[in-house]
């Protein structure tokens, strides 16, 4: 099966990048069909993101052919969220039903059948070495962690489901963060993941809403529009942060070395 696969980049090449450029490389515009399973293999930690749209039918993930392994998960773990009405992802044979922005982790090995009408799935993947059990993470159950500030319009509720400090996971961790209403920025001040590439896929925007997102280097930063169910790749040497023109939710997720959340680099404000 055919994945679209995207090579590592060098910070420089976005300094001189014209807009048709920094789309193809970092924006992923349509990973969302109705009856299908479409995905991007980045070579950045050599994540895979995908999204599956049931449509009365369920959905396998296929053995994509740049994955080299006849199972999609031989050698990998998987990240789900679902983006849509209520829906159920069955792993190895046990069903796991997910309501909206709700969670589930899969380990290596696991076999995923992915069924739902109005069920929308993200799914992202991180090489593994070991495996981790199946976890569901209900976002009405997760105790957010609320940072921000309305005075700086950036108030919202970061939910942790593989983080690094909850269940285990060999080099994935993803949640969900929801901006507050009157709020628009949703990661500001700043920062870098030296050792982990990260992707955001922004949800719950009104179609006639857009995220305008800042990515490069501090001090040398370029944009992206993104709509609504679009994500965008952040390489290890990139800030991630962007501020929408509405109200909405992205999930976030993350592969590298560790596996420890708080390894950041925060970019000061005079560095940007």
């Amino acid at each position: 099966m055919n994945i679209e696969v995207r090579h590592a980049t060098d910070p420089g090449s976005v300094e001189t990048a014209t807009t048709a450029q920094l789309r193809s490389r970092y924006l992923i515009e349509d990973l969302f069909a109705p009856g299908e399973v479409r995905a991007v293999y980045t070579h950045e930690d050599r994540m895979v993101v995908a999204g599956a749209v049931p449509d009365g039918a369920p959905l396998a993930l296929p053995a994509w052919d740049a994955l080299g392994t006849e199972h999609p998960l031989e050698r990998r773990e998987l990240g789900v969220i679902n983006l849509g009405d209520a829906g159920e992802v069955v792993v190895d044979g046990t069903a796991h039903k997910l309501g909206t922005l709700d969670g589930l982790y899969a380990g290596r090995g696991s076999t995923i059948t992915l069924s739902g009408a109005g069920a929308c799935f993200y799914l992202v993947s991180a090489p593994a070495d070991a495996t981790h059990p199946t976890v569901t993470f209900g976002r009405d159950t997760i105790e957010p962690v609320r940072i921000g500030d309305p005075a700086t319009a950036s108030a919202r509720s970061l939910y942790r489901y593989v983080w690094g400090g909850g269940h285990p996971s060999c080099r994935l961790q993803f949640g969900v963060t929801v901006v507050d209403a009157g709020s628009v920025w949703n990661t500001m001040p700043a920062h870098l993941h030296d050792r982990r590439t990260e992707v955001y896929l922004y949800t719950g925007l009104p179609a006639d809403a857009r995220v305008v997102h800042l990515l490069g280097r501090p001090g040398a930063t370029r944009h992206l529009i993104v709509r609504d169910r679009q994500a965008v790749i952040a390489p290890a040497w990139s800030v991630h942060s962007g501020a929408g023109t509405a109200p909405y939710a992205f999930v976030w997720a993350m592969s590298g070395e560790n596996t420890d959340y708080g390894d950041l680099q925060g970019v000061p404000m005079e560095a940007l």
